[in-house]
């Protein structure tokens, strides 16, 4: 009985606590008419419009958003928690792109830095390469449905220098290598995989330069389930390095994917995405957060998250692509349930480019 009243008692105190918290949380009125939970975010508003305008096409989940994306994880790797590796998440790669663009790694972003390049020179509100990168990031993701919308945290000073080279995992890695480069700048198998979601919405350009740039899942079907469906053919000039059989036609697969997918310390990381989006995107959202910050120092940043447009929500059910079922699926996790899923009906599909500009 004392427990239980002592229970009761806690349960009442945090309840309190909560109700005086959100009331201390208060919002700020920009001029614009839009609201934050700090001033110093409002700068930030006509900065998310200009970006849209000149950059996204208007709000469009297309290519740019794409490689936005892309290019905010090859910005942020040049990491190490044991140091030596570069700054992180300090924008390095867009103003020192003479440097890194010249690595392997990076192949297929020079397009991506040069659209960005003019478009950060000439912003309402001038920012640091490294929010500028970080915060297009989140807002380019932002125009796709499904996708979560990610923290943006304001304040990362000026690069210094560029990252090293041999920073960014390559699609002809071995697990063990990509895990082990993951590791190095901090995270675990289970963040690298939830990183990975990022190709929900990938092209590749580079692997098979024969091909204009085909995306590795469609656009309306989940990425962590077409990975596991039993290849048949390329989309190009056959067998690349770095690419694997796809199930699909037109649709580009990574060989780094495939084999993340079949490994015994990532098949059931891997599968535990599919049919579960809350899991994949909240996954991927904490995921994110901590790419986009490292190397920063965090006590000094401004958490501008609310300025981030909301993304449309997730159309579901999932399915599998038309003409395919279980019995396609190449299974590495026996112990999870593989889920059950309908198809979708009509003729097996043919996955289109991503559309440009």
């Amino acid at each position: 009985m004392a427990f239980a009243r002592l229970s009761a008692i806690v349960a009442i105190a945090l309840g309190a606590s909560q109700l005086v918290n959100a009331a201390l949380t208060r919002r700020v009125t920009c001029a614009t008419g839009q609201t934050t939970t700090n001033a110093a975010c409002c700068a930030l508003f006509p900065v998310v419009d200009f970006l849209q305008e000149n950059l996204f096409d208007g709000g469009v989940c297309g290519e740019e958003a794409h490689s936005a994306l892309r290019l905010s994880f090859h910005d942020a790797i040049g990491f190490s928690i044991h140091g030596g590796k570069g700054g992180g998440a300090d924008g390095s790669i867009l103003i020192f792109n003479a440097t890194e663009l010249a690595f392997h790694a990076n192949g297929g972003i020079d397009d991506i830095t040069a659209r960005q390049f003019p478009v950060f020179q000439t912003l309402p509100t001038p920012l640091s390469a490294g929010d500028f990168v970080h915060l297009a990031a989140a807002v380019g993701t932002a125009n796709c449905p499904g996708a979560p919308r990610l923290q943006f945290m304001l304040g990362r000073p000026p690069p210094v220098a560029p990252a090293p080279d041999l920073t960014v995992p390559e699609p002809t890695d071995t697990v063990t290598s990509i895990l082990a480069r993951f590791a190095d700048a901090g995270f675990t198998p289970s963040e690298a995989v939830a990183l990975l979601a990022s190709h929900t919405i990938a092209a590749a350009d580079v692997v098979d330069p024969t091909i204009q740039e085909p995306p590795s899942t469609l656009p309306s079907e989940p990425f962590f389930l077409e990975v596991l469906l039993k290849g048949t053919s390329f989309p190009g000039n056959g067998s690349q390095a770095g690419e694997v059989l796809s199930p699909l036609a037109g649709e580009m697969r990574l060989q780094s994917d495939f084999r993340i997918s079949q490994d015994a310390r990532t098949a059931c990381l891997w599968q535990a995405n599919i049919n579960n989006e809350a899991h994949m995107t909240s996954n991927f959202k904490a995921a994110m957060a901590k790419l986009q910050v490292l190397g920063q120092n965090t006590r000094k940043l401004i958490d501008c998250s609310d300025v981030v447009p909301t993304p449309q929500p997730f159309a579901g059910p999932i399915k599998f692509p038309a003409s395919f079922s279980k019995k396609d699926v190449q299974i590495a996790c026996p112990e999870l349930a593989f889920p059950s899923l309908a198809t979708v009906a009509g003729p097996a599909p043919t996955v289109a480019p991503v559309p440009g500009s």
